[in-house]
């Protein structure tokens, strides 16, 4: 069984695309928090989540650095090689659901102002 589940935010406004063959696609960031170890904090986790179709649409519609989300989906391993020819990779999730877990206070509000504690300076 391959299955994530992660709340975060997200980093910066989602890229939306559409592939040659005519797929819709979104890419973003979301900042998870981890827990403390040894009684210290821990940076955040950066993952790189991607969205196909009509939630591709949504997503880029409406979600904007800093705002929170519950994503559902399956762990992904990409590699390809840099234009200098360097080999890479990254672990990617691809997801089958978004849920926008802090919605705006009213129609007129942006991500960040959709929650109350948003500091455009964190991550997360």
């Amino acid at each position: 069984m391959n299955t994530i589940s992660l709340v975060g935010r997200t980093t910066a406004q989602p890229e939306l695309r559409t592939t040659t063959g005519g797929t819709t696609v979104c890419t973003f960031r979301l900042a998870v928090s981890t827990p403390p170890r040894d009684g210290k904090d821990q940076p955040p986790l950066y993952i790189d989540v991607i969205t196909f179709g009509g939630q591709a649409e949504a997503v880029s519609q409406h979600v904007g650095k800093g705002r929170q989300l519950g994503v559902t989906g399956r762990l992904s391993y990409r590699q390809w090689e840099s234009e200098d020819g360097s080999p890479r990779s990254k672990h990617e999730v691809i997801a089958n659901q978004v849920e926008f877990l802090a919605r705006p206070a009213s129609g007129n509000a942006t991500a960040a102002e959709d929650t109350p504690d948003y500091d455009p300076d964190e991550p997360f």
